[in-house]
């Protein structure tokens, strides 16, 4: 176990993990927890990121979002470049505790690096072969842009 991951009770049986009122997060491998993100108003799916025990102890201290960047193994506050905070409404544990939904107010145009309001903006076609897939746009509009907010970073903030 982490030293991170000891900010947080030890896990107990799973009907104290199911049913209990202790927050003991199952944590993967990597240390990591599965985090999706949804608009407040409007139940859109914003983004999913992943958080360790430091970044979900700080979402749940400050009320603003928090992840741990897998490519880049750093841990971020969302808006900290961008000026496109997530503020916490609610935030919610998973069955067994190893996947966190945050719905948050959504400070700013949009919060995928890409420039959109969401990260999930092209839709999967169902029914065919997955090897020719082509994927379709969907609610794609950049809301900002992304090279005027993170200049010339190719990986995302």
């Amino acid at each position: 176990m982490s030293q991170d991951a000891k900010l947080f009770a030890p896990r107990g049986s799973s009907h104290e993990v199911e049913e209990g009122r202790r927050l003991t997060p199952k944590f993967d491998a990597d240390g990591l927890l599965t985090c999706v993100a949804t608009d407040i108003a409007t139940g859109d799916v914003v983004m999913v990121a992943h958080m360790n025990a430091l970044a979900l102890a700080k979402t749940i201290e400050t009320g603003e979002a928090w992840y741990f960047s897998r490519s880049r193994q750093h841990l971020w506050r969302k808006g900290e470049t961008s000026g496109h905070v997530q503020r916490v409404a609610e935030m919610r544990i998973d069955c067994d505790q190893d996947a966190v939904w945050i719905k948050v107010e959504q400070a700013g145009p949009g919060g995928c690096h890409t420039g959109r309001r969401s990260c999930f903006y092209r839709a999967v076609p169902l029914g065919g072969p997955a090897g020719t897939v082509t994927l379709e746009f969907r609610d794609a509009e950049r809301t900002f842009d992304p090279h005027a907010v993170y200049g010339d970073k190719t990986d995302k903030p």
